[in-house]
């Protein structure tokens, strides 16, 4: 998969809007390819700790630039194998927001007491080693183990159940009576991790990469008796579905759990400050080596239960909690070539091709160089970076893996360059189609862009084959069986070229005297899978859809906002369609969605003028029914549906607590006032909006009656 120009070595914060997209972009593909290779070949490169790093810096990207939010942004997780029977989360499984330095722990606490507005009244927090296994749910009810299930796409997940009876550390039966939901960690020994590799070496079989990886082989056994010859190890620390908690704080609840027979890590710790959180993460850190398995950092959450009702979540992790991971690792190796893969949207992305080397655990061939500028030395600001070093073919560097998935290239050790190399010449032609590729200009800024893109557009196959692939990923059309080779297979020999090739695919091949039977590596049985797979998603959720198409600046979390505002396809077309012809009223309509904004809503109006895409979406709908997203919400709340905002200093609630609060109970929050606003809440100082308001006759609620009104007072 290809590698996205990025500018991954610059603070979050520091990054340009169009610096910040690229490597959104890229970050959320390689979350992508990792999701595939763990899910789906059971061939993980990484750590648990660097896949949640690198969704860390993309929720950073999120919150620094809005206009970014959802921008080809992935779920949570991964679906689940077809191996097993699926397993419906009541509660989803979500991941963490992860932090990689003491300041980020410190912004962590603050952004806490901001929200709750807590001034200087006292704040407990709990931390804990972080397990380096596998997540697990088990569903006891009136006592006893029913279900055991593994994580997956964070919704849904693997029925392990009786992988996980197997398992020592999970009891079979809790005093407790109802529906009680323990999450927590499998994990393997050290020293359980050295025996098995030493069977398997003895048997002839491959050995594992890690106690991470052997302890998922192992739960995801098919059969049960394999997995109980492996001795497996369980840590609770969590909870999904329940009746009814057994305290009113995290660490209570947790040596509840204890008292029920769970295994807890002995070394969870209540903090009542950030500088007490930090103290516990070095003691843990000095402690690794001797805990005798896999951590790669320290845990934090609000202890207060109340609190973390009222904190909350963004689209995939909880406010309240935080990872905190240990340091990157690093590693010398000599840079051999650099390649230039072309992206979906025309990026020429540099990649470092590198003398194997092992770092951290893994083997490392391919890393980073950004962006053209990265390469000669500069940074995004055109300041210097590396002390001006440029990198060169030949060159000895300093390969880091930390947050970002991808390894990138540090450093040069100038001292080992090789007398004849020579200063890398970006290309100024797409390798794919022989276009010019440019550096567009900013036109508010007057800055060069770092990322040098194609022109070729739609004549451009590398291009149309990265489209392809977007379309029918996890997180888009999710369509099992077409993955990145067979698109680029199926392209290359004609069979797919546009989206809607995929759903005449059957057909075609029915009448054809070259079948995809007689395909290299296909079979009657694999045909026939991946035209049920196709079949399956003739109908699919409108958020997924509005995602496959690609338009920029859109991703998984926009297409969720567009499909909750706009209900229907039809709806977000024809008003996309009004605004390019300049009603303002409907450019208002989307540009109002909170989250949206001009840029985004641009993106959205250009996509749908343009009459390639408008013919292309045609064809596809012609095989594809968008369904209305369905989503969870109290419908007995008295917002429900309703679409509301709020202006003015609110002074019970932050502004982020009350639309975490109103999305919570079924309403829309909007950042202005239409003819569509239902409520509009309204605290001291409140402006032009309020008069708006009133001059549309919208109902308006102060702070107090809101609350009131949805049972908060």
């Amino acid at each position: 998969m290809a590698s996205r120009s990025t500018s991954a070595d610059i603070a979050v914060s520091e990054l340009t809007e169009r610096q910040a997209r690229n490597e959104y972009k890229r970050l959320s593909q390689e979350i992508a390819r990792h999701d595939e290779l763990y899910h789906g070949e059971d061939a993980p490169q990484i750590t648990d700790a660097e896949y949640d790093a690198l969704r860390k810096r993309l929720v950073d990207l999120e919150n620094a630039q809005p206009v970014l939010i959802g921008g080809d942004s992935p779920g949570v997780g991964a679906k689940p194998s077809e191996k097993f029977a699926k397993v419906r989360h009541a509660v989803p499984m979500l991941s963490l927001d992860n932090a990689f330095n003491d300041e980020d722990v410190q912004d962590f606490v603050a952004r806490v007491r901001r929200f709750l507005n807590l001034g200087d009244k006292p704040l407990t927090f709990t931390a804990e080693p972080k397990i380096d296994g596998l997540s697990l749910a088990l569903r006891y009810e009136d006592g006893k183990l029913v279900t055991a299930a593994t994580r997956g796409d964070g919704s849904e997940g693997e029925d392990v159940t009786a992988n996980a009876r197997t398992v020592e550390d999970i009891p079979q039966e809790i005093p407790q009576k109802g529906i009680i939901e323990i999450r927590g960690e499998i994990y393997l020994s050290h020293a359980d991790f050295a025996a098995i590799n030493a069977r398997q070496e003895e048997a002839g079989k491959t050995v594992f990469a890690n106690p991470r990886n052997a302890a998922a082989g192992s739960l995801r056994q098919l059969d049960s008796r394999i997995t109980a010859q492996r001795p497996l190890k369980f840590f609770a620390y969590a909870w999904g579905a329940m009746d009814a908690l057994p305290a009113a704080t995290q660490f209570d609840v947790v040596k509840t759990f204890e008292s029920w027979g769970f295994a807890t890590n002995p070394h969870m710790k209540r903090c009542e400050s950030a500088q007490d959180m930090l103290s516990h993460y070095h003691f843990i850190e000095e402690e690794r080596a001797s805990l005798g398995y896999d951590i790669d950092g320290v845990v934090y959450k609000v202890d207060d239960l109340a609190l973390q009702e009222r904190l909350g979540y963004v689209s995939r992790a909880p406010r309240w909690a935080l990872a905190h991971k240990f340091p990157a690792q690093r590693a010398f190796t000599v840079l051999e070539g650099i390649e230039i893969n072309v992206g979906r949207t025309g990026t020429l992305n540099p990649i470092a091709r590198l003398r194997p080397v092992t770092v951290g655990g893994v083997v490392v061939s391919n890393a980073t160089l950004h962006n053209e500028d990265y390469i000669k030395g500069i940074g995004g600001n055109g300041e210097e970076i590396r002390e001006g070093r440029d990198i060169r073919i030949g060159d000895t560097v300093i390969v880091l893996r930390a947050g970002d998935v991808i390894p990138k290239v540090l450093d040069v050790v100038i001292d080992k360059r090789p007398e004849d190399a020579k200063p890398y010449e970006f290309p100024t032609t797409c390798p794919a189609c022989g276009s010019h590729a440019v550096r567009d200009v900013n036109p508010r800024t007057g800055k060069e862009d770092a990322a040098r893109r194609c022109t070729g557009g739609l004549v451009c196959p590398a291009q149309a084959r990265e489209r392809l692939k977007h379309f029918v990923s996890r997180n888009a059309m999710d369509i099992e069986g077409l993955g990145g080779r067979t698109i680029e297979s199926f392209y290359d020999d004609g069979l797919i070229k546009a989206p809607q090739d995929i759903f005449t695919l059957e057909a075609r091949n029915s009448g054809s005297l070259s079948r995809l039977e007689s395909r290299e590596g296909w079979g009657r049985q694999s045909v026939r899978n991946l035209f049920d797979a196709i079949n399956e998603r003739r109908e699919v959720p409108l958020n997924r859809f509005v995602f496959a198409l690609g338009i920029r600046h859109v991703g998984e979390t926009g297409g969720k906002l567009l499909a909750r505002h706009f209900a229907d396809f039809d709806s977000l077309r024809e008003t996309a369609l009004k605004a390019g012809e300049g009603d303002a009223e409907a450019r208002a309509a989307i540009a109002d969605i909170d989250g949206m904004g001009p840029v985004v809503t641009d993106a959205i109006v250009e996509f749908f003028r343009e009459e390639h895409n408008r013919k292309i979406l045609d064809a596809l709908l012609e095989h594809v029914t968008p369904q209305p997203l369905t989503e969870t919400i109290d419908q007995s709340s008295p917002i429900a549906g309703k679409t509301i905002v709020f202006t003015g200093s609110l002074e019970q609630l932050t502004r982020d607590e009350a639309k975490a609060l109103g999305e919570r109970l079924g309403a829309k929050v909007a950042g202005s006032v239409s003819k569509k606003t239902d409520l509009l809440v309204a605290g001291p100082g409140a402006g032009s909006k309020l008069t708006k308001a009133t001059e549309l006759g919208i109902e308006t609620l102060t702070e107090a009656e809101f609350l009131q009104l949805v049972g908060r007072d």
